[in-house]
């Protein structure tokens, strides 16, 4: 009895001894691995999920008035009808892939109205001029959006060749020195391209941060409108940059009046015997006679502190003149001081013919 007793539990361990392995593996096959293991190391196959997303195109763009003139002050262009212009744009945002612009009449309630098609602008800023003459706003569009670019206008001039036996639209401009002649590209007394048609209503029109166009208007035919102005850019920059210039030598100068700018040929032909030139640059569009009234009394302020106003006041913006075109040789031109005579005080001649003169 107890031999067969030894017998079951021999068998029972021996039982035992070859399951036992079998239970063992099965559980650590079923242990929960290292979380670490779960981990997948990136590659080229899989893309990471913290990757930012591509920047959201935007447009965004200003005038770099830098690019614009010397200054930094000037706020327009000027070109003919159709012509070729580069708007000097400094995008803040990266641009957009294409981008589109128009031109919108400036002062336009409606700009759906007035603007023209859309067309692509160069990748530098080349754009055309309207077909029509007059004073236009700047419309951008791109990614998804359209922006209309402040404190910039462009001029769109009449063509010379619109004047008519000395008149345009009624009024009387009269006739150029050796207008009948053709004069070499390039030539400064060759007549103007073209005239800046100006109204009732855009006289005001901002040339630049201390000028508007009405200032350089001829001072005849009041009732006359629209009257028509030509200003070269060139002389509007310098002005500014003397303006400028005065301030950095310790000068206020907060204002410049602009006595005389453009003079029409009939114009100036009356004053021929008053000291006029024939040739005066006035006519050209590139001189101004000028003072600086920074309290509005229509009087050249004491600018050198002596206590007077007078010629000597005048010599204070001559050395601003000499400074300026120090710096910029392509500004260089004439300038001639002038005393009260009685009936304004004293004022220089600035003007930009692109030789040194002096009187």
């Amino acid at each position: 009895m107890k031999s067969r007793w030894l017998i079951v539990v021999v068998l029972g361990v021996a039982g035992l001894g070859w399951t036992a392995p079998q239970v063992i593996g099965r559980a650590a096959a079923e242990e929960p691995q290292d979380p670490a293991a779960l981990v997948v190391e990136p590659n080229d196959a899989v893309e990471r999920s913290d990757e930012p997303a591509p920047p959201k195109e935007e447009l965004a763009a200003v005038i770099d008035r830098k690019r614009l003139s010397r200054s930094g002050a000037l706020r327009v262009l000027q070109a003919l009808p159709g012509e070729e212009v580069r708007i000097p744009l400094m995008w803040t945002a990266p641009r957009p892939g294409r981008v589109t612009y128009r031109w919108v009449a400036s002062g336009s309630a409606d700009r759906r109205a007035q603007g023209a098609g859309w067309a692509v602008l160069g990748e530098a800023g080349e754009a055309e001029a309207p077909a029509e003459p007059g004073i236009y706003r700047l419309e951008l569009r791109g990614a998804g959006q359209i922006l209309l670019v402040d404190d910039f206008d462009l001029i769109v001039k009449v063509p010379f060749h619109a004047k008519k036996s000395g008149y345009l639209k009624g009024y009387l401009i009269g006739t150029y020195p050796a207008e009948s002649r053709r004069r070499p590209p390039g030539d400064r007394y060759a007549p103007p391209e073209g005239f800046i048609e100006v109204t009732r209503e855009n006289r005001g029109l901002r040339l630049s941060d201390h000028f508007v166009i009405g200032e350089f208007l001829t001072k005849n035919q009041a009732n006359v409108w629209p009257k028509y102005v030509v200003v070269e850019p060139r002389l509007v920059d310098k002005l500014e940059l003397v303006l400028q210039e005065l301030n950095a030598m310790g000068v206020k100068a907060e204002r410049m009046v602009v006595m005389s700018g453009y003079r029409t040929p009939q114009y100036n032909r009356q004053g021929l015997n008053r000291g006029r030139a024939s040739l005066s640059r006035h006519q050209f569009g590139d001189a101004a006679d000028v003072w600086i009234d920074n309290d509005g009394d229509w009087y050249m302020d004491d600018l050198n502190g002596d206590g007077r106003r007078d010629t000597r006041d005048a010599r204070v913006m001559l050395e601003a003149v000499e400074r300026v075109e120090r710096k910029y040789p392509e500004l260089v031109g004439g300038a001639g001081i002038y005393p009260d005579n009685g009936v304004h005080g004293p004022f220089i001649h600035i003007d930009v013919r692109g030789t040194r003169a002096r009187w």
